[in-house]
């Protein structure tokens, strides 16, 4: 009997409820045929690396999730990607779910396939008219998708004053002014010439050189970002340099998120091989760099890490946002803890994801609640960036994802386990992962995940069995305030759960989410009360809500009709 050790039961019955969940592949049973393209050629441009990302919207308001997934293309790029487009040509690719499980591709007919070398994208109603529409950050000019509301989608890039030409990679729509529009910031990289690339020999074989070797000694040089403010006729200004957004970094990911509760939204981005950045939102239309005073540009080291992509969300459900940063291997994945919206504290390794995390390349990351038990959880998507990185290391190319269950333990504190076995990814093909987008697109109440792979075919993965457990979706509809929700705050209480989520645009990494706020309930079945805090200030409350719906609260208007 020595070999046997105690195990609470909480512990016991919270893998059995955690094992009834899988996530299984159902891409090519729900008419997905994406495969990105990248254009590698063996030259080792550094630009083949980043991959793409993915997008999780209804375009058609019809109440299903339709998925935008970025593609790449040749190298050298097409100087107009339109001008070169041909039904071989890659591009951007528009699915529109049909309501059953599957999707339609409707890129055509939408007009929206891009055949730039897209890199980011990001989706929303830009003048309030009901209807989202999509950003793409490209290696070279951006677009603008404008959404005529009947299917179909006009560029409108410059018009709006949007298309910047520079190597854009992640993107969001934020209100930051609290104007009731959305304005949009851009996240870029570095100047880049495919005519005077630079890469390295290991061992005689030749690899992708890192970005700060490839702007050593050149004239390539990292970026500025760009902050548009929407002047609500669907034209932006450039405000970046009046804002105090003053950096210029290689910058990859943009997460959007209210750390101190002051209703204007913060800004943290994520830098590839340097300190990571923290806007503080001063609410006078300006913001200041509070990295270093918040503890969220380094680790608890007080080293930089090489952030690939990172999140917002309250994984210990006290109503702080906490932040998670993605980095590559040899470096963990940094869980900062939010201390009551003044500082974060680096927790990556008491928490559970640090040991797990380092021996990954982390790129899309993302806190939801795939069992919907109440807690955040937390999905890392993984891939190396060398793909001939097994002739020198015992690394790999395609990587295995993790997902992370969050548990209360009870002393009160948090912990991650890593349970991507458990849950089927490990049967998996192991792939290589870039973008991911989260969101129910079955609309059976539970969160399913889609994965732009860098130059293979994309996967989409069925969350089957975390509705065993009660939840609760719900639609924000601005008025006063943008019509997307975005910043919108939604507070719920329901047994001893007390949760909140933020209607967020960007994050994972180069891919946006469901707009939607889904909370998991556990065993409650009913919602004691439910507050709403738009970006305005208004507060609604609702009480006696029952589980297991998808709601839809118009502010003014209360609950209101698909």
């Amino acid at each position: 009997m020595r070999y046997l050790s105690y195990i609470p039961l909480s512990l016991i019955l919270s893998f059995h409820i955690s094992a009834e969940v899988q996530f299984v592949d159902t891409t090519t049973a729900a008419g997905i045929n994406f495969q990105h393209v990248d254009g590698r050629t063996g030259e080792k441009y550094l630009i083949e690396t980043l991959g793409s990302g993915a997008l999780f919207f209804d375009y058609d308001i019809d109440g299903h999730l339709d998925l935008y997934v970025v593609n790449a293309t040749h190298i050298p790029p097409p100087l107009d990607g339109d001008a070169a487009h041909t039904e071989e040509s890659p591009q951007n690719r528009l699915y529109r779910n049909n309501g059953n499980s599957t999707f339609t591709d409707v890129t055509r007919q939408a007009g929206v396939g891009d055949t730039s070398y897209g890199v980011g994208c990001a989706a929303a109603d830009i003048n309030n008219d009901g209807y989202p529409e999509i950003y793409v950050t490209n290696y070279g000019p951006n677009r603008l998708y404008y959404n005529n509301g009947d299917g179909t989608f006009t560029d409108i890039t410059q018009k709006a004053s949007v298309g910047d030409g520079r190597w854009g990679t992640s993107c969001a729509f934020l209100d930051y002014d609290l104007d009731g529009d959305v304005d949009l910031y851009v996240v870029n990289y570095m100047k880049f010439s495919i005519a005077e690339n630079r890469w390295w020999e290991t061992r005689g074989i030749r690899t992708y050189c890192s970005p700060t070797d490839q702007i050593a000694g050149s004239h390539f040089v990292s970026e500025h970002d760009v902050l548009y403010r929407n002047n609500g006729d669907n034209t932006f200004t450039d405000v970046t340099e009046s804002a105090g957004i003053s950096h210029r970094t290689l910058g990859l990911a943009i997460a959007v998120g209210d750390y101190n509760n002051d209703s204007y939204p913060d800004l943290h981005i994520a830098n590839d091989m340097e300190a990571d950045l923290f806007y503080h939102n001063n609410g006078d239309g300006t913001f200041t760099e509070t990295a270093d005073l918040t503890g969220t540009g380094y680790d608890g080291n007080g080293f930089p890490g090489s952030g690939m992509g990172n999140a917002f969300g309250d994984y210990d459900n006290n109503g702080y946002l906490d932040l998670v940063v993605s980095n590559a291997s040899a470096l963990p994945a940094i869980l900062y803890q939010n201390e009551s919206g003044t500082f974060f504290t680096d927790i990556s390794f008491v928490s559970g994801i640090g040991a797990v995390t380092l021996p990954y390349f982390k790129w899309a990351v993302e806190f939801l609640d795939y069992n919907n038990d109440g807690f955040l959880d937390l999905f890392v998507a993984n891939g190396h960036l060398q793909e001939n990185i097994s002739l020198f290391s015992d690394s790999t190319y395609p990587q295995g994802d993790l997902l992370f269950r969050n548990a209360r333990q009870q002393d009160g504190t948090y912990h991650f386990t890593d349970a991507s076995a458990e849950v089927g990814l490990t049967q998996l093909s192991k792939k290589v992962s870039r973008g991911a987008a989260f969101g129910d697109y079955d609309n059976d109440g539970d969160i399913d995940i889609f994965l732009n792979n860098s130059n293979q075919p994309a996967t989409l993965l069925r969350n089957e069995g975390g509705n065993s457990n009660h939840w609760l979706t719900i639609q924000l509809i601005g008025t006063e305030s943008n019509v997307s929700g975005i910043g919108t705050r939604v507070v719920l209480k329901t047994g001893d759960l007390s949760l909140f989520r933020e209607v967020r645009s960007g994050a994972s990494y180069l891919s946006q989410s469901d707009l939607r706020v889904h909370f998991g309930l556990g065993k409650n079945s009913h919602i004691d009360v439910l507050e709403v805090r738009w970006q305005s200030g208004h507060k609604e409350h609702f009480s006696n809500l029952k589980s297991n719906q998808i709601l839809r609260i118009k502010k003014g208007h209360g609950l209101v009709l698909p």
